[in-house]
């Protein structure tokens, strides 16, 4: 979209991975509502094994850091937060795509949370648990901002256009100026993380085949460099081991370890003009 244009929010499309996800963090939502009505304990223990609690997933309930984004309490939570995933989300899913769109979504949920968990080991910031879509629904947001850089928003009812940069700073100023007044709560740390796994994922991630596909690509990397040091290795200790029977190694090998093709008299491949294979 090019720059100082003017995106007017309508009724988008309710489909793709924004629907899926709307409908299943609502119905978990309705679902400890109503065990709450009729078996508090119950529902206490859901929200407890769903909610992030850093102390835990160092325990081992790793799972959390996916279950948090869909746990819920406050209708006034949930209502914000699939309102803005309903209509950014959508924004963002057309452009990007359902799968990627998912991946986004749970991919910063993960980054904010592990980080938020993370933090809270310092013992100054990230007291307490964090739960709710806020997180993702913050990175979606910084992913409609990278997008669509310059673009100001026209919200009805609202008669005038707001730049999409001072929406997210806005947003972020809000939930940083919550984040100290409630004691530095590791629940509103987790939704100012959200706007930076957006930008990690927007950076690292789009353009890209899918998150595995990018530490797919970092494994192969890590592991051809883990072979070169191993044949530098092996080299140095040829080296070693030429010098005490008086001969050179480096007619043997090249500087990176590998093999120095023999001289084309000494090949014994059956006379086949083709290169050396080291």
């Amino acid at each position: 979209m090019p720059r100082n244009a003017t995106f007017q929010f309508g009724i988008p499309r309710f489909q793709g991975a924004v629907r899926y996800l709307i409908l299943l963090t609502l119905g978990i939502w309705l679902a400890i509502i109503l065990l709450w009505a009729v078996n508090r304990p119950g529902a206490a223990a859901i929200i407890a094994l769903g909610q992030l609690d850093p102390e835990r997933v160092f325990h081992g309930w790793v799972w959390q850091l996916f279950t948090y984004a869909f746990v819920h309490i406050d209708p006034r939570h949930v209502l914000v937060a699939l309102i803005g995933l309903f209509f950014i989300g959508a924004s963002v899913q057309e452009r990007i795509g359902s799968k990627r769109f998912t991946e986004l979504y749970l991919f910063s949920s993960v980054v904010a949370g592990l980080i938020g968990a993370l933090l809270s080991l310092t013992g100054h910031m990230g007291s307490g648990v964090a739960f709710g879509a806020g997180a993702a629904v913050n990175s979606v947001l910084m992913v409609f901002y990278l997008l669509n850089r310059g673009v100001s928003i026209y919200m009805f009812p609202l008669p005038i256009q707001v730049p999409v940069q001072w929406v997210v700073i806005v947003i972020g100023g809000i939930e940083a100026a919550y984040f100290v007044l409630t004691g530095f709560s590791l629940f509103y740390l987790v939704q100012l993380l959200g706007l930076g796994s957006g930008f990690l994922w927007y950076q690292f991630m789009w353009g890209r085949n899918n998150v595995f596909a990018f530490f797919d690509n970092r494994m192969v990397s890590w592991k051809n460099s883990y072979y070169r040091w191993k044949r530098r290795r092996a080299g140095k200790k040829f080296q070693v081991y030429m010098k005490k029977h008086n001969q050179d190694a480096k007619d043997y090998f090249d500087e990176y370890g590998n093999f120095r093709p023999p001289d084309d008299r000494d090949k014994k491949n059956g006379g086949s003009s083709g290169g050396w294979v080291n």
